[in-house]
């Protein structure tokens, strides 16, 4: 009774897996990104909140050759903030959130990648203000 059981718990573990992410051998679609403005109640005590969403590209933390065959197309964002020549890998699927910027103009530039870095997508770039402070008393 326990062989049976554990048998038909393989089995449809199996199928689901197998369902739930297919190999595929044609292109797919190119990912799509859309990003909103920074919000403003955060960016005015300099903190840039970035919300975005993503189009043939579920954005995960998976790295690696592997992934590349997986449908539909994982992969996440190179974030790269005011031309820096480094980027940071965006995995979380939430807001982008960046803190501790100088007052001033701001650039941030947003690239859909797949799991092995390589962009899938068109980039977006956002450009901001973060204002002056306020002197406190």
């Amino acid at each position: 009774m326990t062989n049976a059981f554990i048998a038909v718990a393989v089995a449809i573990a199996v199928w689901w897996t197998s369902s739930a992410i297919a190999q595929t051998p044609e292109p797919q679609p190119a990912a799509k990104l859309v990003v909103d403005a920074p919000l403003p109640e955060p960016l005015s005590r300099g903190v840039v909140f970035i919300q975005y969403r993503t189009e043939n590209l579920q954005v995960v933390p998976v790295f690696g050759a592997n992934a590349l065959d997986v449908s539909p197309r994982i992969g996440h964002l190179h974030v790269a903030v005011d031309g820096a020549s480094w980027v940071w890998a965006e995995t979380s699927g939430g807001p982008i959130v960046i803190a501790g910027l100088p007052e001033g103009p701001h650039k941030v530039e947003i690239t859909p990648v797949n799991a092995n870095h390589q962009p899938v997508g068109r980039s977006a770039v956002l450009e901001f203000l973060i204002p002056a402070r306020k002197a406190t008393k």
